[in-house]
Formats: C-alpha cells, structure tokens, sequence
C-alpha cells in the first residue's frame, strides 16, 4: 500500500521570485515576516529542514535534516491559487488567466443579471472584508448581489445568508461558471457568504470555489485512472473542478483540514491525499495578520508529529506552497510572487539538499514515481530511494 500525502499551506511562500517585480511585488518574503513573530514556531519543520532551504538562511539549521529540502520557483504565468495548484498536479500555464483591474465588462454583468434575476452592486477590485463593510447595507436593503474581483482571475459573489441562502448562492455561482467562459474564463468563481448587522458583517466559513477544469490532464488525473484513490481534503476538489478526484472532504479551515488528513491516514487506500490549509491565505495573508499567519503556522508544526508518527513505510509525506502572500506588505492586500519551500519526508526517502528548482512540477512527479504510476510532466522525481 503506497500512499503521496501532500499538504499545500496555502501562500506560504518562501522569499521574492526573481520575476516578482513583473507582478507589481518588491521585497516580499512571506515566511521571513512571520518567522518575525513572537507567535512563530516551527521545531518539527525544522527537524525535517526547513531551515536549509535557500533564503530561509534566517531559521535555525539542524546537523541532519530528516527530509530532503529545497525551494520551488513558479513557471507559470501567474501567483494565483489555481495556476499554482495546477502546476504542482503537473500543468505549466503559459498564459495568465484574466483579470478584470476596471470590473468585469457590460456583457458579462448583464448575463448573469439576467440569469439570476438580481442587480450587481460594486463590481471592481476589492478587499473582501472592506467590501461587506461598504456595499452588505445597500445590498440588505436592496436585494442586490455584490461581484468584485481582486488581482487575481476571480469573480467573487457576496450576499448576506439571510437574504440568499447558501445554497441559492452556490447556484449563482455555477450560473456564473457557466458565463465565464472563453475570453473570459476566469480561474475561480467564490462564493462569499455573510452575516450580521450594518457596522458588523462577517465573512462566514461557507465560502465555496467553482473552477475552471484544468486544460490537461493532471496528476489527480494519472492516480484515478491508474485505478488508485484521490483523496481531495479542503478547497483541492473546487480547484480542480471536481476532476480525478474519488474522494472529496470539504473543510472549513485548517484545523478541519488537519483533522480530514489524519482521518484519511487512517484508511486503507493505494494513492493520493491532496490538501489544501486555507487559513494561511484567506484569513491571515490577505488580511495582512502576521501574527495570527505565526499561529497558524505553529498549529500546523505541532500537528506534524503525530502525522509523521502514524506514516507507514510506504508511506511518503510532501510539504509545499502554492504562491506567496506577505502578511507584512503593505503594497497590496494580493498574493505576492515567491518561490515556494518543498519538504519530502519518507521512511525509505533519503534526504537530500536540492537548493533551487524550476517549476512546481516535481512534486506531481514525484508522487507518480513514489506510486509507480506514469505521468509525464515538466518535473523530475525527488524521491531518492534508500539502498536495501
């Protein structure tokens, strides 16, 4: 029974791409700002290497790392959390996906106006919590549904759960998948539930991420039609639009996420379990909280040693990041370009100190060598077998 766990912490990048500036980031390092933090721990990442991975010069280094290291800088054309999940499952995105910096054009808002039978309020690059603030009254009053986007490819719908049940929102939401197509295929499409009163609205934990299906095949791809189980914990069956996953856990925050990833190694299956923390980024990166991102990280670094205490032999642990988004920047509230760290941790694994890679995809080829699957894709395995 071989089993690929690979835990995405969502926007843990690791120090400033050197094409960030191209995306508007200068001087970003998202682990540097937390790793500044009183709240910050990371004993057992470090037991396994974290601080040998270039630019993390900062942390402690231990004499014998347990797992092999490195950093991963991003081929594709974007810093978003599809184009960055895609690419570690195996796909290298050539084109970025389209943003809309004035709002989505007529055509768009007057489809989907039409198709849901409600008016749009906003309909431009917002923060998601200062958006409830200015528009959740208006829109109380009004029954109207407020779009807004962001610096990434996404057409993001909030409504007040009194006013539009979750449900009726999620369905909204597909109508808008269903638009959003050609020129205008966006990468996501999110559901931002609300509640509360005028002066003190709150984002609930019912967000939702409709996709756009991946345009090749993927790793989730390779490992269902080898007849081996995918296990998708958190947002990773939103990303991939539901596509070669046989077993989606949808989760709320990290703690479930932790929670689903124990539950699931517990289960007797051949394959993949991909999860997705999404704390990191929604509550903590853009919310610019560097402290609570510290917390965040220390809950996950001591989750880690009863993961690992459980791991069988055939057993192989991966620990990466899909972009960046610094807590402590203050330019924007976006995600920011950074390389991401890779840790690979297994009981036949011998480590290793890999330096700097190009592309995310050595972790989709990684897994498919780990579980004897063929999949071919812009990457090369990092698992070095131990010698019997």
């Amino acid at each position: 029974m071989k089993r690929v766990f690979i835990f995405v912490l969502d926007s843990c990048g690791c120090g400033e791409a050197p094409d960030a500036a191209a995306f508007g980031d200068f001087g970003v390092h998202t682990l540097k700002s937390i790793a500044a933090s009183p709240f910050f721990r990371a004993e057992n990442t470090l037991s396994l290497g974290l601080g040998h991975i270039p630019g993390l010069e900062f942390l402690d280094r231990t004499p014998a790392p347990a797992a092999t290291t490195a950093r991963m800088r991003e081929r594709s054309a974007g810093k978003d959390t599809t184009i960055g999940h895609w690419e570690l499952a195996g796909i290298v995105s050539g084109q970025p996906l389209p943003t809309y910096p004035d709002g989505f054009p007529p055509e768009v808002i007057k489809a989907f106006e039409q198709a849901t039978g409600r008016s749009v309020l906003c309909n431009r690059p917002y923060s998601g919590t200062a958006v409830i603030e200015d528009y959740g009254e208006e829109s109380l009053a009004s029954g109207k549904l407020i779009v807004y986007t962001s610096a990434d490819s996404v057409f993001q719908i909030a409504a007040h759960e009194d006013m539009v049940p979750v449900e009726t929102l999620y369905e909204y939401c597909r109508t808008a998948r269903r638009i959003l197509t050609g020129r205008h295929s966006v990468g996501r499409v999110i559901a931002r539930p609300f509640t509360g009163t005028p002066g003190a609205f709150t984002r609930t934990a019912n967000r939702r991420d409709f996709s756009l299906e991946p345009p090749e095949k993927t790793l989730l791809d390779a490992v269902k039609d080898a007849g081996q189980t995918v296990y998708a914990i958190g947002k990773i069956s939103d990303i991939f639009a539901g596509r070669g996953v046989t077993k989606a856990v949808l989760t709320h925050n990290n703690d479930e996420g932790m929670r689903a990833a124990l539950e699931a190694q517990k289960a007797d299956f051949d394959g993949l379990c991909f999860i997705n923390l999404v704390d990191f980024d929604m509550l903590y990166g853009h919310r610019r909280d560097v402290d609570g991102y510290a917390k965040a990280f220390a809950a996950f670094d001591a989750f880690l040693p009863g993961f690992i205490e459980n791991m069988g032999k055939d057993d192989l642990l991966m620990i990466t990041a899909d972009h960046g988004c610094d807590p402590a920047y203050t330019r924007s509230t976006d995600h920011t370009r950074e390389y991401v760290p890779l840790l690979v941790y297994g009981k036949t694994n011998v480590p290793a100190d890999l330096g700097t890679l190009e592309g995310f995809s050595h972790i989709a080829a990684t897994a498919s060598d780990f579980l004897g699957i063929q999949f071919d894709c812009p990457g090369s395995s990092v698992y070095r077998r131990e010698t019997p």
